[in-house]
């Protein structure tokens, strides 16, 4: 009677366990579905996206359809275009270009009624030759040392020369007197003009400057 009893009371305890879950895992149940209300799951399904992505590209393809004549316009008038601006951009003027005009003879320089005057050059051998003549309209001599002659090209070089015929001192009659400068063609490299510089000696208060001389 007594084991009767104990396996009743078990039954009864089991019985009620079994029920207590049953009804705890319902109200959970319920609790979640309650707090999970108006949440979907996404689409997660690959086809969905594929089917989706081909028929944009096909409305996308059809939207960019052209009719072959609007094709063609269209070219022609991006040539007609380019022509116009290659036409406009050469028939651009270019700047005008001023060239240095050269020299002519005589090339003359007066200081304090002192004149000198280079007439012409010539080449002679292996020396380039120019025809200078002074004259001294003043009321004074004037003395020159042509060691104190001065002559550079366009270069800035200093060229040494030699004299033949000017007088070392001029005499103030106005008269004419005509010599030449003479420079070597080895030195006159490359050069194509020069400056020719003289001062009186010992004064040095005369300043006759003849530049860009040609020497050709």
């Amino acid at each position: 009677m007594r084991i009767n009893s104990t396996v009743a009371l078990t039954f009864i305890l089991l019985t009620l366990m079994f029920g207590a879950g049953i009804v705890t895992g319902a109200w959970g149940f319920a609790i979640g579905r309650e707090a999970l209300k108006g949440i979907t799951q996404p689409d997660a399904r690959p086809t969905n996206k594929v089917s989706k992505k081909s028929g944009s590209a096909r409305a996308t393809d059809e939207l960019v359809v052209l009719q072959e004549a609007d094709i063609i316009k269209t070219v022609k008038a991006r040539l007609d275009g380019n022509a116009k601006s290659a036409s406009a951009s050469t028939s651009q003027p270019e700047p005008e270009k001023t060239a240095a005009a050269p020299a002519k003879f005589p090339i003359i320089s007066q200081d304090k009624g002192v004149t000198v005057e280079v007439s012409g050059v010539r080449q002679r051998k292996d020396s380039v030759v120019f025809d200078v003549s002074m004259r001294n309209e003043g009321t004074r001599s004037v003395k020159f040392l042509y060691s104190f002659l001065n002559i550079t090209d366009e270069q800035g070089r200093v060229l040494s020369a030699d004299t033949d015929g000017l007088p070392t001192e001029l005499p103030p009659n106005n008269q004419k007197f005509a010599g030449t400068v003479s420079l070597s063609t080895t030195l006159l490299d490359k050069a194509k003009k020069i400056s020719i510089q003289l001062t009186d000696y010992p004064d040095q208060k005369l300043q006759l400057r003849m530049a860009d001389i040609p020497v050709k």
